[in-house]
């Protein structure tokens, strides 16, 4: 399954584990995730650590969590592992708009 959701022991925030390319092909099943998740949990964490590429539907859907997730307000971390990606993460100033980890 290339989305794995877990939620925290005190329910206050959830984790979606993308693995794969995050592009289209995630679209039905990244959207089915958030909406039975938003808004009841107050922090997000996107681990992409098994993500080795992102297309403009993978940052458009984030751009959707992010806005319906509280915009200004939200509380999403992404964790990156892969260097090229963080730097399109970067290229694309998605950085200013969520906590870009790599590590």
């Amino acid at each position: 399954m290339p989305i794995i959701i877990n939620k925290s022991k005190d329910d206050n925030s959830i984790t979606l584990k993308i693995q794969g390319s995050f592009n289209i092909g995630f679209y039905t099943e990244f959207y089915n995730a958030i909406k039975d998740i938003l808004p009841t949990r107050t922090r997000y964490i996107i681990d992409m650590t098994e993500t080795d590429g992102i297309d403009s539907t993978g940052f458009g859907m984030l751009l959707t969590l992010r806005e319906r997730a509280g915009g200004d307000n939200s509380d999403i971390s992404i964790i990156i592992v892969n260097q090229s990606l963080f730097k399109l993460f970067q290229t694309y100033n998605f950085n200013t708009l969520f906590n870009v980890k790599l590590i």
